[in-house]
């Protein structure tokens, strides 16, 4: 344990690092296929772009099954679309995946079927926001409390700091990655990171996993 935080790593090269820990996971990945959740945001765009130039054969993406982890409640053309960052950074460089499972808005008990199906991600990656928020469980909004057998539903930002709709996985949706990668960076991050190594109660806190891992640069860290 470091600054509070169990798999704090603080590095030079967040996206660098990010594209390690993928690739070390798909190398031990359990079955033929794998899974792996994105999420959005200009941290993971950068850590998508390097995933993309590090893992040139070393990951087979025709045995990658691609979800996400949150997505706004827009086309999926939409310059602010996680699926859109996502096909721009990785999924356009690599060629293809076995799958792309898109979440649609209109369709979120069929997700929540398809994750029930898929039983274990292999890895989930999330940010942090400036308010705690991870994925889109933001604080004080009604996913947060969600039925421990609800792993996907809609929500929004009650205090109004993020805009759209959003279908996120819960919290129980989340547990059942073998790993969770959080990528953070920038100072704007700093008070939020320190919320969460004090703590306190923050959604990106309540985050459980078999195995959670925080890739950190030095001025999301300087409050630590």
């Amino acid at each position: 344990m470091a600054g509070g935080i169990e798999g704090l790593a603080i590095v030079d090269d967040v996206p660098g690092e990010f594209a390690e820990r993928v690739i070390e996971s798909y190398h031990a990945r359990p079955n033929e296929r794998y899974a792996l959740a994105l999420s959005g945001g200009e941290t993971a765009r950068r850590c998508y772009e390097r995933l993309a130039e590090d893992a040139g054969t070393q990951i087979d993406w025709w045995k990658v099954d691609v979800y996400w982890g949150d997505e706004r409640c827009v086309p999926h053309d939409h310059v602010d679309s996680n699926y859109r960052l996502a096909r721009e950074a990785l999924l356009d460089r690599v060629g293809a995946a076995n799958a792309t499972h898109l979440m649609r808005c209109a369709e979120v008990d069929a997700y929540q079927l398809r994750i029930g199906d898929l039983g274990r991600f292999d890895l989930i990656h999330l940010g942090l926001g400036p308010d705690g928020h991870t994925a889109s469980l933001f604080p004080q909004s009604t996913a947060l409390d969600a039925d421990p057998g609800r792993l996907v539903t809609l929500n929004h930002d009650p205090l109004g700091n993020n805009p759209y709709e959003r279908m996120t996985l819960t919290f129980a949706g989340i547990a059942r990655a073998r790993q969770v990668v959080f990528t953070v960076m920038g100072d704007e991050k700093a008070d939020a990171l320190a919320k969460v190594s004090r703590g306190e109660d923050v959604p990106a806190a309540r985050v459980r996993a078999e195995r959670c891992v925080w890739l950190v640069d030095q001025p999301a860290a300087s409050l630590l």
